[in-house]
């Protein structure tokens, strides 16, 4: 009988982690389950998810029977709120106290907060090879210091990685500027990854063709992986919840960071029922984590308070086992994303997946709008203002009224071509291949 390969996977965020990238790196784990590899996972501990970020406990049922999910401890003294667990010099003199710890933090690795889990996370991947020899490492980011203990395994026993990027280290993705110039630690410390990383995987093709610049030689070895949606978690099509009230739903799903312009598109959900461009009685409902930490963001709170009175409703976090109910209760949906060129969504397959037009409150330089290119159901803004925000909700009424059975058809085929497993087969089936010679 064959030995079937092992991957190692190394990932910060893994379920039941609610981050953004955790949905990516369950389907890759699941991925290469599927194609037959053994596969074991490190990652961090549940209370750091419990504790710090939020957490989603359903999705911890979707990790492939078989896999290892080996967790370490992760320490992130900078998001701890527990003041008994606070030094003298924390309490005391907090500025001085967040110096020294970022100082500290990047000893080891130039990773503010993730740094010192990189001799832990090391050992824990040479532990796993040592028990079970490791045929490839598929290292996640952010953060960063993933990729550098799959470089130590690399180094110290041969094994072969894969760096998965879901946005970029040097690069700010909103603004395009260069964060870290390559004679900085950080530029030393990517291009040696890079330059012995098997493959190096990026989500959209602007991020793969900048990288490729900078890096030339490992530009073969690059790969666009986009994200997708996930068929165990919607069935198409997405049927539509019975809904008497008057008006149209209007909904967004997804995490609310200070990127996402949530004041334009308040302030153009108000002008727009003041205009009549949606009906009356029309609401908007958000749903998601408020910033990025378990503790939601006040100022954002505030804001979905106060345009309550205007149909708008905060449904809070949505578990990934209801999502689909989520976008069954809606009419319209809305994509409100971060300027920038580089900047991607996972959420856009998805929106893709449950056949409801598009409002898409973003950048049209926004690399989601390639994702968009071919949906017949979209409302696009020119620039995101409130007037523009405003006359593309009305847009996405109208489109809510009409929707024939030609475009509902293509959506399907669309959808199709977007999932997930879609996109990261091509990779699970080449590297297969590689380590089967």
């Amino acid at each position: 009988m064959t030995t079937p390969p092992h991957l190692l996977y190394l990932a910060w965020g893994f379920p039941p982690s609610r981050a953004g990238g955790v949905y990516r790196a369950l389907a890759t784990v699941n991925a290469f389950a599927s194609a037959g590899w053994d596969v074991t996972v490190v990652t961090a501990q549940r209370e750091t998810f419990e504790r710090f970020t939020g957490a989603d406990p359903s999705l911890e049922d979707r990790v492939a029977p078989g896999v290892e999910v080996v967790r370490i401890p992760f320490e992130w003294p900078a998001q701890e709120t527990d003041i008994r667990r606070y030094s003298r010099l924390r309490a005391t003199l907090p500025p001085v106290w967040s110096r020294l710890r970022r100082r500290r933090d990047t000893v080891s690795f130039p990773e503010p907060s993730y740094g010192p889990w990189r001799r832990p996370l090391t050992a824990a991947a040479q532990a796993v090879h040592e028990r079970h020899p490791v045929d490839l490492t598929v290292a996640t980011a952010n953060p960063h210091v993933t990729f550098a203990a799959a470089h130590a395994l690399h180094r110290s026993s041969g094994v072969p990685f894969v760096m998965d990027y879901r946005d970029a280290w040097r690069l700010d993705v909103f603004t395009g500027a260069v964060t870290a110039v390559p004679r900085s630690r950080v530029g030393r410390w990517e291009s040696r990854l890079v330059a012995a990383a098997h493959e190096v995987w990026f989500v959209n093709e602007p991020l793969r063709a900048w990288h490729a610049e900078q890096y030339p030689s490992a530009a073969a070895r690059m790969h666009v992986v986009e994200n997708g949606w996930d068929p165990d978690l919607l069935t198409l099509p997405v049927p539509r919840t019975p809904h008497e009230g008057p008006g149209l739903r209007f909904a967004y799903l997804g995490t609310v960071t200070p990127k996402v312009p949530l004041d334009e598109l308040l302030a153009g959900w108000q002008l727009a029922l003041e205009r009549g461009l949606v009906p009356a009685g029309s609401t908007l409902t958000l749903g998601g984590h408020l910033g990025y930490f378990a503790v939601p963001q006040g100022r954002l709170a505030e804001a979905l308070a106060d345009a309550a009175g205007s149909g708008v409703r905060y449904a809070g976090p949505v578990a990934k086992a209801e999502v689909s109910a989520f976008y069954a209760a809606a009419d319209v949906l809305v994509l409100a994303l971060g300027s920038g060129r580089y900047v991607t969504s996972g959420k856009v397959y998805e929106y893709v997946a449950a056949g409801r037009p598009v409002v898409a409150v973003h950048d049209p330089a926004n690399a989601t709008t390639a994702v968009l290119a071919e949906h017949p159901l979209v409302a696009r803004v020119a620039a995101v203002t409130p007037d523009e925000v405003a006359r593309a909700l009305g847009e996405g009424a109208t489109l809510a009224r009409d929707v024939s059975p030609d475009a509902t058809e293509r959506l399907a085929v669309l959808a199709t071509s977007l999932r997930r497993d879609r996109q990261l087969a091509p990779r699970v089936e080449a590297l297969t291949e590689q380590v089967a010679r």
